[in-house]
């Protein structure tokens, strides 16, 4: 068995990911097991990697909240450049010499003119928030290690919108999931609460996007940044009227001005082609079912 570590294991994506390796998805992998620790204690970092060496690990770990980014941009940047340093150093100490897949954002590639659309991973970032800022330089940080260190593999995911259960309500098709939950149970008026919803973006399913990082860790190419996205281009207003059909309730939406962004980008497609290609995934979940599956997470959740 080649052993696998993730960092941010209990976070959303980080569950999934578990999830996969125990239902037998993803070959011979095996996890190791998570032990406490601190992006910015290097001390907890190699005392985590005392007891096993890993094969390859998937760098999850960081803050991830935009919102967050703008309220406390410092923190944002020590935890996501400097955590990833740490990160790295603790590995290179403990002898590592396997495979290092670094999970950035679509975030990074900033205001998109349409006219350029699909968003290909040769498209020059220009991020447009603390968040995507400190993606786009831990990013580099790695690439800059691939460089340094022959003997390692790394390479940098670039997810565009993820969505799945076990999502928090801060981000949008699950917040609109709990409030249809609510008002099917009659805990609040039939009015979802909505930000900007006349923009487009590239959902995929949390399940692909897992598989996604699986394929990257098998076939990618040292050095090499991937979109892992669906390439399709999905209106926000139109998915919430489909959540809102497949629960059985009739709603209006009612803009509220705190669940607006800064810089919104109105239009966001990617081009998943450079992964398909190299690794051959693909996604396998249809958006209805996705949303079905959103809807029934926050159907089994106390509200």
């Amino acid at each position: 068995m080649r052993k696998l570590l993730i960092t941010g294991q209990s976070g959303f994506v980080g569950q999934h990911v578990q999830a996969h390796v125990l239902a037998g998805l993803a070959g011979d992998w095996q996890l190791l097991p998570q032990r406490p620790h601190d992006l910015l204690q290097p001390a907890s970092l190699l005392e985590w990697l005392q007891a096993d060496c890993p094969d390859a690990v998937v760098h999850l770990a960081g803050q991830t909240f935009v919102p967050e980014a703008f309220r406390d941009p410092q923190h944002t940047l020590q935890v996501n450049l400097l955590g990833t340093l740490n990160l790295l150093q603790a590995l290179k100490q403990r002898g590592f010499a396997g495979t290092f897949l670094y999970v950035s954002s679509g975030d990074v590639y900033g205001q998109v003119p349409v006219e350029q659309l699909p968003i290909y991973e040769t498209h020059i970032p220009h991020p447009r928030n603390p968040y995507a800022v400190s993606k786009l330089a831990a990013e580099t940080l790695c690439l800059q290690w691939a460089f340094c260190e022959p003997e390692w593999r790394i390479m940098v995911a670039r997810p565009f919108n993820h969505v799945g259960p076990g999502q928090a309500a801060s981000f949008v098709l699950p917040g609109m999931a709990q409030q249809l939950q609510r008002i099917r149970r009659g805990l609040q008026p039939a009015q979802l609460q909505v930000g900007d919803v006349d923009v487009t973006r590239d959902f995929l399913d949390v399940r692909d996007v897992v598989n996604a990082y699986f394929c990257l860790l098998e076939r990618g190419r040292s050095g090499e940044v991937y979109n892992v996205c669906s390439g399709v281009e999905r209106s926000v207003r139109e998915l919430i009227e489909q959540m809102a059909e497949l629960t059985g309730v009739t709603v209006q939406l009612q803009e509220d001005t705190t669940r607006l962004r800064r810089a919104e980008q109105r239009r966001v497609c990617g081009s998943a082609r450079k992964i398909q290609q190299e690794t051959g995934w693909q996604p396998a979940l249809a958006m209805t079912t996705t949303l079905h599956d959103v809807l029934r997470d926050w159907e089994e959740r106390d509200l």
